[in-house]
């Protein structure tokens, strides 16, 4: 590598947006481009809002996936701005991107306070000495409780100080962790204020805080090339894009490089080279210590790797990711209505898609199985595989999933589960038969704050127990409980969870939903399926009201005779059918049943289709 002059990073800063999901980052991120410029006036309206929830899944969901890398100008300082995934599912990408970062901005809301993805993601930011900039956002809520949130701030900050030990660590510990800046905003009116009494003007006292308290980055020029990869992108034209931090030295387009990861390590030559301006990429000759940068020339290129001379190869550790919690089996679909909507439809299409997404998919584990054309895919939760499932949908692939199943470890000879920190905000009344279900599923409860006419609960839960919580949890409230969780850690084994409490209703005949048939079977329990839709021998078409499966024929139309009733025939009024997204079906399903996912739609199916075998089965012939 060329010896490089020296160079200053005073006029540069790399900050994460990190906060519990729809906190109200991605919004705030809006304000901050159109404060600095990076937004013209006249494109405000034709971009909309959410710019960077970019892709058509962010944009219907209405949260952030994937970590994005833009950059703003403010007061002669670049700064690298990652807007990082809110929910505990995404936590591989914020893991990963807070590599890139010096200091951190933590959006907490002003009614909901500290959740527990908030705990999460200020845990990996203490972890790598991030200096954060705390925002109470949304303080024009109606229902904000700006000065209760405040101190539970303080009290998360303690908590985790303590947790991870950073008491008298020096310029990298508590002394700087409990010493952090407060500021006031709405991200949706565009202001921040250093003092909750000042009047609401915009964001620039939030560019200032960051300049002020986010520290440049620390590097030096002397030494061997250290960029480490923390992202992949891909161009139709240029291939595979690689981006990263350089921490140590400076590189060039067309420098020789030695690639070092998990693969080993090969020589490669970078071919092009783009840091961030505004919204998007510029081409640049030199890219130096502390800046963030996508290269691309390298094919096979992946996360984690690191690029150094290969003169004097000086690679940086290979950034450790949490072990997934949640495992279920992807198998190719073998329905009788296979093949009818997607394009990819075998296993060799299957086993290449879930290799690609390895290689982005940090937080992702895929292994074989000893059944043929079926892989155990393990991630972060059913949100995190849902996500996955659902892309895969979109991009015309059919399979079939099984029930979410948590992952156990041994430690010392004990038998270990995942266990969750789980917050419910639910109205008084329901708080009872709240605290009585997750209970039953071995919760345990640290917490039972009332706020006015709502209560909020924290509980420690085993994952295996909040495998189709949601769904009870939304039954039990009339739809107004507010359900969040994330991993805490691995502790001993808590026992047997209760399994589904209610039965479902299989077909036993494959044709078309009729109205009459449906009409029979209101009373049974409320049905998935409508008038007209398809079905198959061993189809799930609905839940039975009591805790057995039976067989119900959805297909039987009514028959036709030559008299005529004396009075008018019944009038068929059918209630609307259960519609449940991806992450709801994999909750309900138990361990005989499958998902069946196609690009057109997804059902619930029985794993043997057959009713005589089923029974045979249980019976253990």
């Amino acid at each position: 590598m060329k010896s490089e002059p020296a160079v200053s990073t005073q006029n540069l800063r790399n900050v994460a947006i990190i906060a519990h999901v729809d906190h109200g980052k991605t919004t705030m991120v809006d304000k901050l481009l159109s404060a600095t410029g990076a937004i013209p006036a006249y494109q405000r309206e034709q971009i909309g809002e959410c710019i960077l929830d970019s892709n058509d899944l962010e944009r219907e969901r209405g949260i952030t996936i994937l970590a994005k890398n833009i950059s703003i100008f403010y007061k002669g300082v670049k700064i690298n701005l990652i807007d990082t995934p809110g929910h505990a599912d995404f936590g591989g990408e914020v893991e990963r991107v807070l590599r890139m970062a010096d200091g951190v901005l933590l959006l907490v809301d002003a009614a909901e306070g500290p959740m527990p993805q908030t705990r999460f993601v200020l845990r990996k930011a203490f972890e790598r000495h991030l200096r954060p900039v705390v925002v109470i956002n949304k303080i024009d809520r109606p229902d904000a409780r700006v000065a209760e949130v405040v101190g539970e701030v303080a009290d998360l900050f303690l908590d985790l100080a303590v947790e991870l030990g950073l008491e008298g660590a020096g310029a990298k510990g508590s002394s700087d962790v409990l010493d952090y800046p407060i500021l006031y905003a709405s991200g949706r009116q565009g202001f921040a204020n250093r003092r909750l009494e000042d009047p609401p003007r915009d964001v620039t006292p939030l560019l200032d805080a960051i300049l002020e308290h986010i520290p440049e980055p620390v590097g030096t020029l002397e030494g061997s090339l250290q960029l480490q990869i923390a992202s992949l992108d891909w161009s139709d034209y240029l291939g595979r894009i690689g981006i990263g931090r350089v921490h140590r030295g400076a590189i060039r387009a067309g420098d020789r490089v030695l690639v070092c990861g998990r693969a080993g390590q090969r020589p490669w030559t970078v071919k092009d080279l783009f840091i961030f301006d505004k919204l998007g990429r510029a081409p640049a000759d030199l890219v130096t210590v502390g800046d963030i940068c996508a290269i691309t020339g390298i094919e096979d290129v992946a996360i984690g790797d690191t690029l150094t001379d290969p003169e004097s190869p000086d690679p940086l550790p290979v950034t450790e990711i949490d072990r997934p919690t949640v495992s279920m089996v992807f198998r190719v679909n073998d329905s009788p209505f296979a093949g009818q909507d997607g394009k990819f439809v075998t296993s060799r299409h299957l086993r290449a898609r879930l290799a690609k997404e390895l290689e982005s998919n940090v937080a992702l584990r895929v292994q074989d199985t000893s059944e043929a054309g079926a892989f155990e895919v393990s991630g972060r939760g059913t949100l995190h595989l849902g996500v996955l499932i659902e892309n895969l949908r979109r991009e015309g692939y059919e399979l079939q999933v099984g029930k979410p199943r948590v992952i156990f470890v041994e430690e010392d000879g004990v038998k270990k589960e995942p266990v969750e920190r789980l917050i419910v905000q639910c109205p008084a009344d329901c708080a009872g038969r709240s605290i009585e279900v997750l209970g039953a599923r071995r919760g345990e409860m640290v917490k039972y704050e009332p706020q006015g006419e709502r209560v909020l609960l924290e509980f420690k839960v085993p994952s295996r127990g909040l495998i189709g919580i949601g769904s009870r949890l939304m039954n039990l409230t009339a739809g107004e409980a507010l359900i969040f969780h994330s991993f805490e850690r691995y502790e001993p084994y808590k026992g047997d969870v209760p399994a589904r409490a209610t039965g479902v209703m299989v077909s036993s005949e494959t044709g078309a939903a009729t109205p009459y048939a449906l009409f029979g079977l209101k009373d049974r329990g409320p049905m998935f399926v409508e008038p007209g839709t398809r079905i198959y021998e061993g189809m799930i078409v609905g839940e039975h009201s009591k805790d057995n499966d039976i067989a119900v024929n959805v297909c039987r139309e009514k028959k036709l005779t030559n008299i005529r009733a004396a009075g008018a025939d019944e009038n068929v009024l059918l209630r609307p059918p259960r519609r449940m997204s991806i992450e709801e079906a994999l909750e309900y399903i138990e361990e005989d049943e499958l998902l069946e996912v196609t690009p057109a739609t997804y059902r619930l199916r029985k794993k043997v289709l057959n009713e005589k075998v089923r029974r045979r089965e249980g019976r253990g012939e």
